[in-house]
């Protein structure tokens, strides 16, 4: 079966690209191509936006009931849930995500998402009535923002985009989603899905395209809205734009976690849980703990068990369900990467595990070797940069507020974690530390929760009823 696609999902229907630009989507693991798929415009993009524009000015959609629209988008999560095996193959095939990272994280994940939010607009207040200090009924109105231009990363891409396109639908947005080029496959399935769940026309529609057409979308006079996942750099330059603009924005952006193990911790439950902390999607995650803190007491166990763990972990083909770190995505990756590794040996950390050069028995592929260093200081680069690849760097701590310290002394505030045998000394830490996202003795996320950063981790939050409340206006009406 041929993965190839010639044709735009716009206003509910196949459109014809306005040019013969292609996309070549290559395999990370084979570096072959894996299938083409049209490349947008901005003639593509402005015909995206104008249906998105009428289906919400004109069409049903915003006007439905919280109801109806529940109803649609319940029927959309009971047929998504149907096709959450072949979602996982097709982006792990895209984008070189280990499938069992995939079966977890890249397709349920987002069916998980749709299910709660689809619980938070059941009881969500779209309309209330308040008294007001006049004595006076207020009715305060939930009402959708508008025209949302959804832009979703690579590493992730039915995560991000699902964090976007639910609340929006729920809410009465209509939307136009800008996949990143490395993942294009992935949201002509959603689309599908879509189609047949009932989602009228106009309501979404997808356009695959690069920055400068993605740059467009945003600047697009008929946007209401840009809800954008990924880099720090990218997003302030969507923040000036939505900003002059007086734009309605959402960003979720880059992140330098930091892992703090204390010295009371269980060692091999903490490896167990870094694993996953640390190493999701071989290292290509927002909220990976790159930044492993160990107190100079246990610096050297902590080290070695690290070294230990890494070096355990299977690397190779990401659809061989024993894989645990597959390739990055792209050869530009893999050179990013590698040239981190080489900065933090020029900076005077000490490789433990890993460092620059194929991993063993590979010869093909976009591939890093899986590397701890040692003898970090926070100041280094490795420590401050966010590589988005499977390196972790340890630095030691002299005692919990040094710790804490070194923790904040960061420009990102995505997440962390704390790892200890005393869970009030580890909330107390939770508490301390300045991140968005904060685990203890784990590191997970509850779409029930609001998810996003502090400082320059980003804007606003997913997730949640705080989420979902991102796409609409506030209307208060004031009754005689």
């Amino acid at each position: 079966m041929t993965l190839d696609r010639t044709a735009f999902f716009i206003d509910g229907d196949w459109a014809a690209p306005a040019s013969g630009d292609t996309i070549q989507v290559v395999s990370p693991h084979t570096e072959q191509v894996v299938a083409t798929v049209p490349e947008g415009t901005t003639a593509d993009m402005d015909a995206a936006v104008a249906a998105a524009r009428r289906a919400f000015d004109s069409g049903p959609w915003p006007r439905m009931s919280p109801e109806e629209r529940i109803d649609v988008v319940q029927n959309f999560s009971n047929l998504y849930a149907g096709k959450l095996g072949e979602m996982a193959e097709l982006i792990s095939t895209e984008m070189g995500a280990p499938l069992s990272f995939s079966n977890l994280a890249q397709a349920p994940a987002p069916w998980m998402q749709i299910e709660a939010f689809l619980g938070i607009a059941r009881s969500f207040p779209w309309e209330e009535t308040r008294t007001g200090v006049l004595g006076t009924d207020v009715v305060v109105r939930r009402e959708p923002v508008g025209v949302v231009a959804a832009i979703p990363p690579w590493n992730v891409p039915q995560f991000t985009i699902m964090s976007k396109l639910v609340p929006a639908l729920l809410s009465g947005c209509t939307i136009v989603v800008k996949p990143a080029p490395e993942t294009p496959l992935d949201p002509y399935l959603m689309a599908e899905i879509l189609s047949e769940a009932g989602v009228p026309d106009g309501v979404v529609n997808i356009v695959t395209a690069g920055r400068e057409v993605g740059a467009h979308l945003v600047a697009h006079p008929g946007v209401d809205k840009v809800a954008f996942t990924g880099s720090t750099a990218a997003g302030r330059k969507i923040a000036a734009v939505c900003g002059e603009q007086l734009k309605r924005v959402s960003l979720e952006l880059g992140g330098k976690s930091a892992a703090i193990v204390l010295d009371d911790a269980d060692l091999a439950a903490t490896m167990e849980g870094l694993k996953f902390a640390s190493l999701m999607n071989s290292g290509q995650a927002c909220v990976a703990q790159t930044r492993i803190l160990a107190s100079r007491a246990k610096y050297a166990e902590v080290v070695d068990a690290l070294a230990e763990t890494v070096s355990a972990m299977a690397v190779g083909d990401p659809l061989d369900p024993a894989t645990e770190i597959g390739p990055m995505v792209a050869q530009r990756q893999q050179e990013r990467v590698e040239k981190y590794i080489a900065l933090g040996q020029e900076e005077g950390a000490r490789v433990v595990v890993g460092g620059n050069g194929m991993p063993d028995g590979l010869t093909s592929g976009w591939y890093v070797r899986p590397t701890v260093f040692a003898d970090v200081d926070n100041r280094m680069r490795i420590a401050q940069e966010e590589i988005f690849g499977p390196v972790l760097s340890v630095i030691p701590f002299d005692d919990v507020d040094d710790a804490v310290r070194i923790a904040n002394d960061s420009e990102y505030g995505l997440a962390g974690t704390v790892w200890t045998g005393d869970v009030e000394a580890g909330l107390d830490v939770a508490r301390r530390v300045r991140t968005g996202t904060y685990g203890v003795n784990t590191y997970t996320m509850d779409f029930a929760a609001p998810f996003g950063g502090f400082k320059s981790s980003g804007i606003g939050r997913e997730f949640g009823p705080e989420g979902l409340a991102h796409y609409t206006e506030l209307k208060s009406i004031y009754k005689p």
